[in-house]
Order: structure tokens, then C-alpha cells, then sequence
């Protein structure tokens, strides 16, 4: 989900590369810039159950990588928790256990771990996306689902090199870059790896 762009058309192509079955659901799909045999490009709206209900079927695994674009950051940001919202009942009802999602550093528990100086700009550009991030974070959590919340740090365009550290304890967790390459390279690991099932590590470079 949100795989049109950014993290989620990153995600889609090293999946197929890494050999998985792929349907790629964004409004836009139509207009993924890749060709494979193993990937269905699925038009479909997030907060649309139908849509949601009908990308479901018969699927293993959901990796939710939702966005928006900066100039909706200084409006009301309801998109995350909508989306999830509409997402979290349909998976219970097909029986589709497996959950990654995309939130962020400064998301849920992880907020308190924002550096002092970083806090008030933080809350300044962020806040009302970061918000309704932890409002996601807090339904998938009460979902049931064998989620894992993947929180990267800011994020860049660069190369996928496959280096990267993960901080699954809270007294390690603090900001940092990372390409959006190697956020996908970390949560299409995720697709055969359990054990970060019930974890909102923190990802950084």
C-alpha cells in the first residue's frame, strides 16, 4: 500500500527482485514505472474498504508505506490512521495476519527520545503528521496482527548499500539518515523474518 512512490515504489522493485509475488495498490498505479511477470499493479483507494477488501485477496503478507507530500504537513493529517482504520479490520477478516508498517522516528513511545534542541522544530514541521503516525501506530498495536512498526530517520534519495543499523531497544533509539532504498531493503526482510514481529525498531544509516 502506497506504492506509487517514495519508499513504497522502492519496496515494490526489490521485492520482485527478491523473488516475491507483488500487488502494488496505490491510486496512481497505473503510472509504476516497472514491467515485471510477478507484480499486478492495483488501482485502489487506502480509505476505501472495498478497494482494501478486494487488494487483500489472497495475500500473505501487507506492507503498509503510506505518504504525503510536504505541503500537506501544515494542514490536518488524517491519512495514516484512516487508512488503518479501514486496513487493520479488513486483514482480521480475511485472515491476513502479517503487518509492516511505515511510521517514523518521533512516532508513539519513540517521541521521547527526540533530542532537546530537536523537539520544538520537530513539533513544528512534523507534529501534525506525527501525530496521527501515533494514532496509527497505537490501532496496529490493539489490532491483534503480527505487526512490526518500522520508524526510520530522515529520510534521503540515496543508494540501496544494504548498510544500516536497527535499534530495537528504547535506550538506543535516536535520530539519523537513511535512504528510502535501504528502509525497503529492511522491510522486504521482513517479509520471511518473524522476529521482529510485535517491535517498532528504530532504522537509521
Amino acid at each position: 500500500m502506497g506504492a506509487s512512490r517514495g519508499i513504497g515504489l522502492e519496496t515494490v522493485r526489490q521485492a520482485l527482485a527478491a523473488g516475491h509475488t507483488v500487488r502494488a495498490m496505490a491510486r496512481s498505479a497505473s503510472a509504476i514505472p516497472l514491467q515485471h511477470p510477478l507484480l499486478e499493479k492495483f488501482a485502489g483507494d487506502a480509505l476505501m474498504p472495498q478497494d482494501v477488501c478486494r487488494a487483500l485477496q489472497g495475500v500473505e503478507v501487507v506492507i503498509q508505506a503510506l505518504g504525503i507530500r510536504n505541503s500537506d504537513l501544515f494542514r490536518p493529517v488524517h491519512l495514516f490512521s484512516a487508512a488503518t482504520r479501514v486496513l487493520v479490520p479488513e486483514m482480521q477478516a480475511q485472515g491476513v495476519r502479517r503487518l509492516i508498517t511505515v511510521t517514523g522516528f518521533g512516532a508513539g513511545d519513540s517521541q521521547s527520545s527526540i533530542g532537546v534542541l530537536q523537539r520544538l522544530p520537530f513539533r513544528v514541521m512534523f507534529g501534525r503528521a506525527y501525530d496521527d503516525k501515533s494514532e496509527q501506530e497505537r490501532l496496529i498495536r490493539a489490532s491483534g496482527l503480527d505487526w512490526t512498526l518500522v520508524r526510520p530517520g530522515v529520510l534521503t534519495s540515496g543508494p540501496h548499500t544494504a548498510r544500516y543499523r536497527v535499534l530495537l531497544e528504547r535506550d538506543q533509539w535516536r535520530n539519523g539518515i537513511i535512504a528510502r532504498a535501504n528502509v525497503a531493503d529492511y522491510l522486504v526482510r521482513q517479509i520471511t523474518d518473524r522476529s521482529a514481529i510485535g517491535q517498532a525498531p528504530v532504522v537509521i544509516g
